[in-house]
């Protein structure tokens, strides 16, 4: 892999501590590099465990996303901008620090966001570097820009955690401002590569919850015989002070989390169809 320049990475580090806005020249070297993988723009860490795969996992937050979810936790991480851009060397150091780790809880590395894939090209080099030193590597991903995943990214993926927003196509635009297929496209490529995927179901009263659209997004996983397992994620107002923080409008402001018989009935008729379910 070749390395980022040193000129880069010196001029990348010392203006983002500063606070300093980069001047043309690096400004552009700074996209190269992002282009080719070198550096991605990463919005924050976390290392912990039973979240975001198997075992204790460092996860990674890119900047950047398509998507404006009603219900989304982390609406500061939208902008690809607003991101730090972290050379990709410094990340694979950080990792290997936690190489004994995650070997012993069968934990790894997830890559989420914001959306990854907005990133392919960083996401494809970091996932040949853990697979490279034996880390389990799991992408969190809507699947909206699955068509721009390389198969090398898919090659070196252990595991993809694969969200279904909705079944209906109405339903899928008014929860994200975007359309189904694509995720939908995805998810069946990921089938016939035969990709392991945990598919993931966010529950929200009076959005989500119709009985057709639950029925619709069965009707979707049912055939990916891939899907080891389906989470249905109720709602909850975790994410609403950051989209005031940002002066953003939340429309979910009256939305109370859905009651367990609610989460019961949508998790049966997964169960129905024969999808492992939680």
């Amino acid at each position: 892999m070749p390395p980022i320049s040193s000129k880069l990475e010196a001029n990348a580090h010392a203006l983002v501590e500063l606070g300093m806005p980069m001047v043309d020249e690096d400004r552009e070297a700074e996209f190269r590099a992002r282009r080719a993988g070198e550096i991605g723009m990463v919005h924050s860490w976390d290392l912990a465990t039973g979240a975001d795969g198997p075992g204790t996992r460092m996860t990674i937050f890119l900047s950047g996303c398509p998507l404006r979810c009603l219900y989304c936790q982390n609406p500061d991480t939208w902008m690809t901008r607003d991101g730090t851009p972290v050379a990709l060397t410094d990340i694979v150091t950080r990792i290997s620090r936690y190489e004994g780790v995650f070997r012993a809880t069968g934990g790894g590395v997830t890559v989420s966001g914001g959306e990854p894939l907005l990133q392919p090209k960083f996401v494809e080099r970091l996932f040949a570097e853990c697979a490279a030193r034996g880390i389990h590597t799991a992408l969190d991903t809507s699947g909206f820009l699955g068509a721009g995943a390389s198969d090398d990214l898919l090659d070196h993926t252990s595991l993809v955690l694969l969200d279904v927003k909705s079944g209906l196509e109405s339903d899928y635009q008014r929860t994200t401002t975007r359309s189904l297929q694509p995720t939908i496209d995805f998810g069946n490529r990921l089938h016939a590569n035969g990709n392991p995927v945990w598919v993931r179901f966010v529950l929200v009263p009076g959005l989500t919850d119709g009985w057709d659209n639950v029925e619709a997004a069965a009707d979707i996983v049912a055939p990916w015989t891939n899907v080891e397992r389906l989470e249905v994620l109720p709602f909850h107002q975790l994410g609403r002070s950051k989209w005031e923080r940002l002066g953003r409008e939340y429309q979910l402001d009256d939305t109370r989390s859905p009651e367990p018989e609610l989460v019961e009935r949508v998790r049966e008729q997964f169960r129905s169809r024969g999808i492992t379910t939680f």
